[in-house]
């Protein structure tokens, strides 16, 4: 509630006049301690109640990326699990000669095939070529030729001088007769982590890099190595073969020239099926894994912080004084119909 400069309190003085003051004044109790109140009436400036807020907005910014990008990748595997379903269906019509040679199953494989090369893009960028959803972004993994444990493990001691996107952001790594895989593993990561690839032991037990998919065009392309002449030669980086892991979808190694190609995308066909389902359901679970936390954090936060202010309003209000008297014009001041209503939708 704002005050003119022209309304300025004055002290109420203790007598019979003291029971006259009509009103108090919350904000001049507020500066100018308990005793203080206007003597005459503060009639407040009539304001538009600010509208009532609730969600996820109000509280965790992250939680609603993290449901976005879940809900952009599970539109967009559905709609590849529809299209996949039907391409089953033409192509077992097809074997069973129950369809024409029309030229409809070379076009829903191209479909297919255009759609699925928009991944990453109508993902948002949260399915890898593997189909593993991340809200931070898929990667792409892929082997070095020539790094493998058995390779690094052997020879003398030697200093690698690696280069990732060219120019001269040149990193070293040092290998050593006696080291384990895990030790080699993080003497790569650490030397490659500011370039934005990660190194890590697969599950086969193999040495293998990761990067962003974003990135990974240019990591193929640049990627050098300089050693000493031991495991790798001498002299000047040399470009190293980069591979990325193989795709769990290929929809451009697809044929349907004749039965026995159309049988083998047939055979493709339902394995990519299988594979976009189970990423469905790993993307429905992480969706699901969200929701709970959106469920069990934002009726804690609001029910602790209401029950700490309405404990503090009643202790206050049942002491006599001007402080129980603040408490109450406080509570009342602003407060309209409109305001009003919005909290009581708040408990539908």
């Amino acid at each position: 509630m704002q005050i003119s400069s022209s309304a300025i309190p004055q002290p109420i003085v203790p007598g019979a006049n003291a029971g006259n003051a009509a009103a108090v004044d919350g904000t001049s109790l507020g500066l100018n301690g308990e005793n203080a109140a206007t003597a005459t009436p503060v009639t407040p400036t009539p304001t538009s109640a600010a509208p009532l807020r609730r969600g996820l907005s109000n509280w965790d910014q992250p939680l609603q990326g993290d449901i976005s990008s879940a809900q952009q990748a599970l539109d967009f595997l559905e709609q590849s699990a529809a299209q996949l379903r039907n391409l089953k269906t033409d192509l077992s019509a097809r074997l069973a000669n129950r369809q024409r040679t029309d030229g409809t199953l070379e076009a829903r494989v191209r479909q297919f095939s255009n759609s699925w090369r928009s991944r990453s893009s109508a993902s948002g960028g949260t399915l890898d070529a593997q189909l593993n959803f991340s809200a931070k972004g898929s990667t792409t993994t892929f082997t070095v030729r020539g790094m493998n444990f058995s390779n690094l493990r052997s020879g003398a001691r030697e200093v690698l001088a690696m280069s990732v996107g060219g120019g001269q952001n040149v990193r070293s790594v040092v290998l050593e007769p006696g080291l384990s895989d895990e030790q080699i593993t993080q003497r790569f990561n650490e030397a490659l982590a500011p370039t934005g690839v990660r190194a890590q032991i697969s599950d086969d037990g193999q040495l293998e890099f990761s990067t962003s998919e974003a990135q990974w065009a240019q990591v193929r392309d640049t990627i050098a190595v300089q050693g000493g002449g031991i495991r790798f030669a001498s002299g000047q980086l040399n470009r190293v073969k980069a591979e990325a892991e193989a795709p769990q979808v290929d929809p451009d190694t697809w044929q349907t020239n004749d039965s026995d190609a159309i049988r083998a995308t047939l055979t493709q066909v339902l394995q990519a099926l299988s594979k976009v389902e189970q990423s469905i359901s790993s993307v429905r679970q992480a969706l699901a894994q969200v929701a709970a936390r959106v469920q069990n954090a934002a009726p804690a936060t609001t029910k602790s912080g209401m029950d700490q202010v309405a404990q503090a309003f009643v202790t206050t209000t049942k002491q006599p004084g001007y402080k129980s008297l603040l408490s109450l014009t406080s509570a009342l001041a602003g407060i309209s119909r409109e305001r009003v209503l919005s909290l009581l939708s708040l408990r539908q």
